[in-house]
């Protein structure tokens, strides 16, 4: 069954250069397995996510890739990014509060940020999901 194996994520961009330089050099992941300079593959956790070149970057309007961290990360992630230039995305979401880009629910059990990569691919780092 397909079930009991992991998925790999993968993020369209139009410039594998560009790509590159934000998910290296602003969210720091090393770079992996390259496939004929159409993609490279990055390991995260126990799972990994491919980025390559496609004519449709960025079109998608939804959440594309998803983080969770516990708590003292997640507010550790979220001062990293913003000391390197991201900008959190707000948007009207029943039952979430929103401080500084950051939304939280449950009394601040749960908190989430969103953002985009330089081709529109909204990712998302949350905390106190499960």
């Amino acid at each position: 069954m397909i079930g009991d194996h992991t998925p790999v994520t993968t993020l369209g961009v139009s410039d594998l250069q560009r790509a590159r330089d934000f998910y290296e050099g602003v969210l720091g992941f090393e770079p992996g397995t390259e496939t004929m300079d159409q993609g490279i593959t990055y390991q995260s956790g126990s799972s990994a996510f491919f980025v390559y070149t496609s004519e449709f970057a960025g079109t998608n309007k939804a959440t594309a890739m998803m983080f969770e961290l516990p708590g003292d990360a997640f507010d550790t992630a979220v001062a990293d990014l913003r000391s390197k230039g991201v900008t959190f995305q707000t948007f009207d979401a029943e039952g979430m509060e929103w401080n500084d880009g950051v939304a939280s629910a449950g009394d601040g059990a749960f908190k989430s940020v969103w953002f985009t990569d330089p081709d529109g691919n909204i990712l998302n780092l949350g905390s106190g999901m499960n």
